[in-house]
């Protein structure tokens, strides 16, 4: 059992606990088994259960409101405050808790892959899996920087606490408290451990454009060229799908950050949606469940044969898999890269009004990426018969803690530093709405061949016509990819029926960048302008 190089008392945390600390995979499975907190698969993987909550409980997440915080956060339904009398009394009702516990785990990680911008936390838990979870996610230490680390941050998951709202100022028995100023994290009545994974995100969310440096939810992967390109998008828009090319280098799937120097890795490991997986769809993903030391959350399983069974979504359409990132070919040895030379956006327009891919100028990317605009495939509720458009600000709305401008500022400013090459890149549908009968998604295989033209630049050489409703620049034709395609207007049999789902689009549009007139420049508005 390896020991702490700095101590929990030196922390002002006392328990008498029997510590765990550090430990590495294999003794952390056979704890988890023996624990009865989950069971091994047919081919060795963790399968466990995270119980009443299979996702993030963002309406029990809370910063502490003082006079740090005061100005920098951008309070409200997401950020939502906790004063430092209720924090008080939930810290000490924490500590407390933990002096009663038999056993805790302890794993020193960091929080971010490039040295100089990286954050120690320290994760302490009460399950063993939990510790296993976040030491596949976070950066894994060497050795040498395990003897003689020293926490920056401490997070403390301890599902078995229950939160008092009275007492904590919060909405129920469940409760995620951050308080940035005593960087300490408090995770109680959750078994969910993608709580502790945005954790550390929303902390290097708040950490780094002090100092700079853009922190983004989105993948990045590197050219056989050396450059790199970064792809945001929201869930179902194809970010970890289109970024895991065999033909390129994958720094990460899910959060970076963006420097003078690099794209860097947050992480040390993928967290992938496992619903509908399959060999042929995702085959690097797939052979993630059949590893020894790949986490599996809420997957359902033949008790007697220990096979999965991905199409089941009994549990939750959210079943997940955890596993380290060298579990997939071809990637970053230092998890990081160059900074990027495209920038993608991607959505899944079901209006069938956005064509598969965009030339934006800078001001026009600021718009989009401050929209975040994607859309959901209407009949999962009855009587629902229409497209829902989403807007998840800056690709990620629920983990930034400070105004949207902060982010918005520092994009525009990385890429005219650097002269990145922005597009928008439709995944959605086309000829239609996503609900009109015969009406497809985009083909995979075209969506790669102009993504494949965008990257290695010869998209750059053909004409481009523009949009009529966004102002962006949209190819007339691109070598092996339908021309009828590229026009989503024609692809309609009605051409007056495209132009009343475009306005209803554009309008949508405008309606949400409303509450960011204030805090952009002539250029973005004028960007936006075109949209509305």
């Amino acid at each position: 059992m390896a020991q702490l190089s700095y101590p929990l008392d030196k922390q002002g945390i006392t328990t008498s606990a029997k510590l765990f600390a550090n430990l590495g995979t294999a003794p952390l499975v056979e704890h988890a088994v023996q624990r009865g907190e989950g069971r091994l698969t047919k081919d060795g993987a963790l399968l466990v259960d995270t119980g009443k909550f299979t996702g993030r409980s963002v309406k029990d997440k809370f910063i502490v409101r003082d006079a740090a915080t005061e100005d920098q956060i951008n309070w409200g339904k997401i950020n939502q405050p906790m004063s430092v009398e209720h924090w008080a009394n939930l810290k000490a009702d924490f500590m407390a808790a933990l002096k009663d516990q038999d056993e805790l785990y302890v794993a020193d990680l960091f929080g971010g892959s490039q040295p100089e911008y990286r954050v120690a936390v320290r994760v302490i838990t009460q399950m063993a899996w939990h510790s296993l979870f976040v030491r596949t996610l976070l950066v894994r230490p060497t050795a040498d920087e395990l003897a003689g680390f020293a926490p920056e941050y401490t997070i403390i998951n301890l599902p078995s606490f229950k939160a008092n709202p009275e007492r904590h100022g919060c909405r129920s028995d469940t409760v995620i408290s951050v308080n940035f100023t005593e960087k300490l994290i408090l995770i109680g009545n959750t078994e969910y451990s993608g709580e502790m994974k945005k954790g550390v995100f929303g902390l290097l969310n708040y950490l780094l454009p002090a100092q700079g440096v853009m922190p983004m939810h989105c993948s990045a992967n590197i050219g056989s060229d050396g450059t790199s390109a970064i792809f945001f998008g929201l869930s179902g828009t194809g970010k970890t799908t289109l970024s895991a090319d065999a033909s390129r280098t994958l720094i990460g799937d899910d959060e970076h950050g963006w420097s003078d120097q690099a794209v860097f890795n947050f992480e040390g490991g993928c967290y992938a949606k496992m619903i509908n997986l399959s060999a042929e769809g995702e085959p690097e993903i797939y052979a993630t469940t059949k590893m020894f030391g790949t986490i599996l959350e809420n997957v359902a399983m033949d008790e007697a044969t220990r096979e999965l069974d991905f199409t089941d979504a009994s549990k939750t359409e959210n079943t997940r898999g955890a596993y380290p990132i060298e579990f997939i070919p071809n990637t970053s040895d230092e998890n990081l890269g160059p900074p990027p030379s495209n920038i993608i956006f991607l959505t899944a327009d079901a209006f069938g009004v956005l064509p598969p891919i965009a030339r934006l100028t800078p001001e026009q990317a600021m718009y989009h990426f401050l929209s975040g605009y994607t859309a959901k495939v209407a009949g999962t509720e009855i009587g629902v018969t229409e497209p829902e458009a989403t807007f998840s600000t800056c690709f990620g709305a629920a983990f930034m803690p400070r105004h949207p401008s902060v982010y918005g500022n520092l994009l525009k400013e990385r890429i005219a530093k650097g002269g990145a090459q922005c597009w928008l890149v439709n995944t959605g549908w086309s000829g239609g709405k996503a609900t009109m009968p015969g009406i497809k998604r985009m083909p995979i295989k075209a969506t790669r061949a102009l993504l494949n033209a965008a990257l290695d630049g010869t998209l750059l050489n053909a004409e481009f016509r523009k949009d009529p409703n966004f102002g962006i620049e949209v190819p007339v034709a691109v070598d092996g990819v339908d021309s009828k395609l590229l026009d989503p207007r024609g692809a309609w049999a009605d051409a007056a029926e495209y132009d009343v789902a475009a306005q209803e689009l554009v309008r949508k549009f405008a309606d949400n960048f409303a509450q960011f007139v204030d805090y952009v420049d002539e250029g973005v508005m004028k960007a936006a302008l075109v949209a509305a």
